[in-house]
Formats: structure tokens, sequence, C-alpha cells
């Protein structure tokens, strides 16, 4: 075989190899950039998730701080109508003092008897 065939052949490998890497690097190139592109999709859907999720966290968290304003108003609520109660059973009480000792003054004795009760017995 003469060299100049042997290099021409040697050429024409060298050629259809550059061609075949040329062509599996643009296929990479692609296989990349479509990669590139799912990545892109998903960080998006996760995003959007991320969004919907911290909205619904912060209704969430609207909600208890509502509903614990709500218990707060009860409790102070509460606690007024227990010092109004409160209150009224002091008055009843000095009520009562004022009358026993009427009482007292009226008919010195006659509220005292045996078992300390400050009432009479039934009889």
């Amino acid at each position: 075989m003469d060299t100049w065939l042997i290099v021409l052949i040697v050429i024409a490998v060298l050629v259809v190899l550059a061609l075949a890497m040329r062509k599996r690097g643009g296929a990479g190139k692609e296989r990349k950039a479509a990669q590139a592109r799912d990545h892109l999709q998903e960080a998006k859907a996760r995003t959007v998730a991320a969004d919907k999720e911290q909205a619904l966290a912060d209704e969430q968290a609207a909600r208890a701080r509502r509903e614990r304003a709500e218990v707060e108003e009860r409790a102070a609520q509460a606690e007024r109508e227990a010092r109004e109660r409160a209150g009224k059973a002091e008055e009843e009480r000095s009520a009562a003092q004022q009358l026993q000792d009427k009482a007292e003054k009226l008919a010195p004795g006659l509220g005292r008897h045996d078992d300390g009760s400050g009432t009479p017995p039934r009889r």
C-alpha cells in the first residue's frame, strides 16, 4: 500500500472522529440545556408551593392570634363579673352586719345562742 493512501485513510478516520466528537459535544450541550430547563421548572413549582404554604401558615397564625384575643377578652369579662359579684357579696355582708348590730342594740343578747351560729334554735 502506498504511503499517501495510508495517510489519506488516517486523515479520513480523524475527520470522521472529529465530526463524531463535535456531534457528541452538541448533544451534551442540548442534554444539559434540557436538564437546566427541568431544574428551572421544578424550582418554579417549588416556589409556588412554598408561597402557598407560607400563605397558609400566615393565615393559621392570624387565626391563632384572633382566637387568643377572643379568649383573653372572655377571661377579662369573667374577671370583671367575678369582681362585681365579690363587691355585691361584701355589700350584703356589710348590710347583714349592720342589721345584726341594730338587733343587738334593740335586744341585747338575743342573737347569741349556745351553738354560736347567731341564729335562734329551731323548736
